[in-house]
């Protein structure tokens, strides 16, 4: 029989004795405390055991404790089963004029029983009509939540109800603390990831500072070297600082700023650049020496401005460097010895050897970087040795056959 007064409780239309399910109880269509959606799905009828019900083309939804339906407009109209009261289910086919079905078998009705919209029916199981697809997902997260049993583990002190009527206006209060508390947890378990993230961070800042502060010391015992360091140590020191970089790099906080920090800074550059750009054959791009500079200082990076103009002092306090600007653009650094007579009679000679070059295959020959070696064939060109192919193949360069031939 139908409970007294369910007569339209909640918008959802009342039905005679025995016509359907009883293990239903009235649901405000929120979710409780520490209760998460897991799927949902529309057009949804649900059957009390073979018979139709007035429930129809609803909103079935699955969390980590409940089965629920609710009427598509009207979401406080909604009606829960605890997954606790589900015994097995299983699949049926659809069929001509027949959608795919979910049959929920259940339990008997508990003793404690909270009202719902009827008090009895003669089946032990419903089912659930998928009239706009989706039973395949909706079966597959169901058989996951029953063998997980997730409801089990709810706090003691925050039980799963299903309020009455009276209760609707409580439970959304819960529900509205419910989000701000799980929204609360989630900024907190955010900035605990951010900060274990910026820990190493601060270990490695840390690190870097002492390895400073004992390149230092290593620096200052091999500069004073008062008799209580052996040759061998001194060696082993020098080693040391290579392996760490520059020793006490030039900073602003140490030299102050204007022309003085880049004159000191200058000094530093050319006693660090002087096996590189060697090994170079005599000149070095800018942008490598930028790179080369920063990696050997650590922590102390050097900004391009700065370097740019550190580089411009090299003349000023004779330096055995120089920066030199090409006619592209391009900047490099090089040696205050470097020959340029013997650098382009070298790039005319490879020429003449191979019968035409281009960049790449000249950077590749002579161990250079390719806008260096571009550089170096345009300046040969410039004075005449050397004339050029510019074809959608590559800019290749071959010797000038005026000068060599009447």
């Amino acid at each position: 029989a139908a409970v007294p007064g369910s007569e339209r409780v909640l918008g959802v239309p009342a039905a005679g004795p025995g016509s359907v399910m009883d293990r239903f109880v009235w649901a405000s269509g929120l979710l409780e405390i520490n209760e998460t959606l897991v799927i949902q799905q529309r057009g949804v009828r649900l059957y009390d055991g073979d018979d139709k019900t007035k429930f129809d083309l609803g909103t079935v939804l699955l969390s980590t404790h409940r089965l629920l339906w609710r009427e598509p407009k009207k979401h406080d109209s909604c009606i829960a089963l605890p997954l606790s009261q589900i015994i097995f289910f299983e699949e049926q086919a659809a069929g001509i004029g027949k959608s795919a079905k979910i049959v929920v078998h259940l339990q008997p009705i508990p003793p404690n029983k909270e009202a719902g919209p009827y008090q009895s029916s003669k089946y032990s199981y419903i089912k659930l009509s998928f009239k706009e697809h989706g039973q395949i997902e909706f079966y597959r997260r169901l058989s996951e939540e029953l063998s997980q049993k997730r409801w089990e583990r709810i706090s003691v002190s925050q039980p799963m109800q299903s309020p009455s009527r009276s209760q609707a206006g409580r439970v959304r209060a819960a529900g509205i603390v419910g989000i701000e508390r799980k929204l609360e947890e989630k900024r907190k378990e955010t900035d605990k990831n951010i900060t274990e993230a910026f820990e190493d961070l601060s270990k490695l800042m840390k690190k870097a500072k002492e390895m400073v502060d004992l390149s230092k010391l290593i620096a200052n015992k091999i500069k004073d070297k008062q008799g209580d360091i052996s040759e061998d140590e001194t060696i082993r020191f020098k080693s040391y600082l290579l392996s760490m970089g520059i020793a006490n790099p030039v900073t602003r906080e140490t030299h102050g700023s204007g022309t003085h920090y880049h004159m000191q800074l200058a000094k530093q550059l050319a006693g660090m650049l002087q096996a590189p750009v060697e090994e170079q054959g005599g000149m070095m791009a800018l942008t490598e020496v930028y790179c080369l500079t920063n990696r050997a200082r650590g922590m102390e990076l050097l900004s391009p401005e700065d370097l740019v103009n550190a580089c411009k002092m090299f003349e000023a306090l004779n330096l055995p460097m120089r920066l030199r600007i090409f006619d592209s653009g391009v900047m490099v650094v090089q040696l205050q010895s470097h020959n340029e007579d013997e650098m382009i009679a070298s790039a005319v000679e490879t020429v003449s050897e191979r019968g035409f070059i281009s960049s790449e295959e000249y950077a590749k020959h002579v161990g250079i970087s390719v806008l260096l070696a571009k550089e170096r064939l345009l300046l040969a060109e410039k004075v005449g040795h050397l004339c050029r192919d510019d074809s959608v193949e590559s800019l290749r360069f071959y010797p000038n056959l005026f000068l060599t031939r009447d």
